[in-house]
């Protein structure tokens, strides 16, 4: 591993990386692709189906640096690995892949919520949070939490230019999480703040019930700002 930084701006390069999105074919997934291959990275959607991997490459325009392919490719070929899977299915998805994934930077998106007639509310889960169960199943996987307040229907609205919002980071492993800060600011409009350890995701996590509710009070698609950073 290569020295800690001590500047907490001084972020890396991260250009090049190519980017691996498992449930890319869902509105979050896709939203994220898009936003990675308007700034230049090579997306690959990830999908249980490779077909459906493809349509989805495809809706987002031949112009965009951006294909299609199995859950297991997108996992085994990128850089760095962002898991956007529906919460039920996120357990086995990633016990599925954990060949592939062994040694890379994972990112965990998942929110763990609940819905009914009174609105969106967090989910328990037995290992703390989704992202504390990604590193569990993934012991070999750098997991990284991050992009959890990101409104998917923004990230796929062409009129939309700039996100405007922060994206709390968090993590064991400074330099993993240094890497999705940084990735995180590609996205015109957004920047990416450490957020403290894995096991802090939990509230991260629960916060986006909150989100909803805000949103559909005020018909809005809130995103969270830090002040003073």
């Amino acid at each position: 591993m290569t020295e800690q930084r001590k500047n907490p701006y001084d972020l890396p390069d991260v250009s090049g990386l190519s980017i691996g999105i498992l449930g890319g074919t869902g509105d979050q997934g896709k939203g994220l692709a898009r936003r990675f291959a308007l700034a230049g990275h090579q997306v690959i959607i990830g999908s249980r189906k490779a077909d459906r991997a493809r349509d989805a490459a495809a809706d987002l325009g031949a112009d965009l640096p951006v294909r299609g392919a199995e859950n297991p490719v997108a996992a085994g070929e990128a850089d760095v690995v962002i898991v956007a899977v529906p919460w039920e299915g996120h357990k086995a998805t990633l016990e599925s892949l954990r060949a592939e994934l062994d040694g890379k930077i994972v990112v965990d998106c998942v929110n763990p919520l609940g819905f009914d007639k009174r609105g969106a509310y967090a989910l328990p889960v037995e290992e703390g949070s989704a992202a504390e169960q990604a590193a569990a199943v993934l012991p070999g996987s750098r997991v990284v939490a991050a992009f959890h307040h990101v409104s998917a229907k923004l990230l796929l609205d062409p009129g939309v230019d700039e996100m405007q919002l922060d994206v709390l980071v968090l993590g064991d492993d400074r330099e993993a999480t240094d890497l999705v800060q940084a990735l995180a600011g590609r996205i015109p409009g957004m920047r990416g703040v450490y957020g403290g350890r894995l096991r802090n995701a939990r509230q991260i996590e629960a916060f986006t019930a909150n989100l909803i509710s805000i949103n559909r009070r005020y018909k809005a698609h809130a995103g969270l700002r830090v002040t003073d950073v």
